[in-house]
């Protein structure tokens, strides 16, 4: 398998056994993101929609070390350990994303690592 490591010092290192994303010929996985400051390390301090905003702006941060843009993302996965939050999720991400928009889905799950409540992946298609 022919597979490129992506990599950029303006998303959070990897806290892990895994890469910020791995593009694959035209596409790219990016790995589920948090809200951690890409400078600290630590997760950053505010409301749920800052902590959202945080998020994306990892993800688009990867998505350009990789060539792309969130334009590019295909599908996104959407984990909340408060599924209440999905509405702010939804306003989010209509400052992030153009329509069309990625195919989604979100879950409620029970916890998320370092306690975040939000966590975000996708996949582009460049």
């Amino acid at each position: 398998m022919n597979r490129t490591i992506i990599s950029t010092t303006d998303a959070p290192a990897a806290i892990g056994t895994y890469s910020q994303a791995v593009r694959v010929g035209d596409t790219v996985y990016i790995s589920g993101q948090i809200p951690l400051d890409p400078a600290t390390k630590e997760m950053i301090s505010g409301d749920m929609e800052a902590q959202i905003r945080r998020v994306f702006d990892n993800l688009k941060a990867i998505a350009v070390a990789a060539g792309g843009s969130l334009d590019h993302a295909a599908r996104v996965t959407v984990y909340l350990t408060d599924l209440g939050h999905f509405a702010l999720v939804n306003k989010v991400m209509s400052e992030y994303f153009t329509e069309p928009y990625p195919a989604r889905a979100a879950l409620g799950v029970a916890s998320l690592p370092r306690g975040a409540g939000v966590e975000i992946d996708c996949i582009l298609s460049l």
